[in-house]
């Protein structure tokens, strides 16, 4: 422990004996610099957060005078590191209900420091003490992940991440400050292109994990906004496109021959496509720089996108004969357009309507 400097920083919000167990096997470990964020917890609950504070000195605490939620915690004890920590290696983040032992909170500080890069501890959601709802949420969110933005992650909500100092400022920017905060850590590392690795850690739940103050209904949304707009304002545009596809095949460029497809696949994506850029420039990825460019952008995807999906779906539609009908046609196009609806929102996101700087996924270093 002597080279491994780093600051141990636990939120936390309404806790029970539970936090002073963590807290003192992190001192008895040897970790000697704790930030404890108090998240605006109840008044009979803050005794947990002082008692510690006033035994040890190694414990600092910060307070929330009212509830801000997670990722404002994590934020208010980064900023605090930032202008208080300058001589540490970095920040490891843990929950204080006890599901991360202090041995997991080293292992992933030393690889922090041997790697210099991000560190998530992993739990095996194969475990038969995992909770079902914990199991089905992490494997929802890891396809969503690896289908969307392309990051394989065993565990995007592990709350156990050890992180180097210098990558500290890029990821306070995260947007959020409840639970969508980690997420959208995470979603930073990728777009800024900060190294990370997992290492596996005990998977540890009490009480079924009742003591989360996750919600599912409400935080799920927060967490999975982005693409839940995105996949609301593209099912409505599909919609729109299939209806034209068919309509025109059916009335207007009749045949089913190779121009004919063409023509009722460029006609109907001008259809759809104006109005979701429209809604996804404003609503979804809340672009705000100028009309011109990002229309410009867009094109330059959804020409080579619609070119795709004619070729494909006139492609597949011939394999099928020269009987076949418009309907089995606009039926082809449903799985090809999912397909590039998945190409097409990486694309949009990290070029059409990406924030200025962040076109093409600035790394950290080129940003420095």
């Amino acid at each position: 422990m002597e080279n491994l400097k780093f600051t141990l920083v636990i939120p936390s919000l309404n806790p029970d004996e539970k936090l002073a167990c963590v807290v003192t096997s992190a001192l008895e470990a040897g970790i000697e610099d704790i930030l404890l964020v108090d998240d605006g917890s109840l008044p009979e609950k803050r005794r947990f957060f002082t008692e510690l504070e006033e035994a040890h000195p190694e414990v600092t605490l910060l307070t929330h005078v009212k509830n801000q939620g997670k990722g404002a915690a994590l934020k208010t004890a980064f900023r605090y590191f930032l202008e208080h920590r300058g001589n540490s290696c970095g920040v490891v983040t843990a929950d204080g209900d006890g599901q991360h032992r202090a041995e997991d909170i080293i292992a992933c500080a030393e690889a922090m420091i041997e790697d210099g890069a991000v560190v998530l501890g992993c739990r095996d959601f194969g475990q038969e003490n995992v909770p079902p709802k914990s199991r089905f949420g992490n494997q929802m969110t890891s396809l969503i992940f690896r289908l969307f933005f392309g990051m394989q992650l065993s565990d995007t909500q592990t709350g156990l991440r050890a992180i180097p100092a210098q990558y500290v400022p890029v990821l306070i920017d995260a947007e959020g400050t409840r639970y969508e905060y980690e997420t959208n850590m995470l979603l930073l590392m990728g777009e800024r292109h900060i190294p990370y690795k997992e290492v596996k850690i005990e998977t540890l739940y009490y009480d079924d994990n009742k003591a989360s103050h996750f919600r599912p209904v409400r935080d799920s949304v927060r967490v999975y906004g982005l693409i839940i707009k995105y996949a609301a304002t593209s099912l409505a545009s599909a919609l729109v496109d299939l209806l034209a596809f068919y309509l025109l095949g059916r009335f207007l460029f009749t045949g089913g021959d190779r121009l004919a497809v063409l023509l009722s696949t460029v006609v109907a994506r001008l259809i759809s496509s104006t109005v979701n850029f429209g809604v996804n420039k404003q609503f979804v990825f809340e672009n705000r720089s100028g009309v011109a460019r990002t229309f410009v952008r867009y094109i330059c995807l959804a020409v080579p996108v619609m070119l795709a999906s004619w070729l494909a779906v006139y492609g597949l539609s011939r394999l099928g004969g020269e009987g076949i009908g418009q309907l089995v046609r606009t039926l082809i196009k449903i799985p090809v357009d999912t397909l590039l609806f998945l190409i097409s929102f990486r694309v949009q996101r990290r070029w059409v309507f990406a924030k200025e700087g962040q076109v093409g996924g600035t790394t950290y270093e080129e940003q420095r």
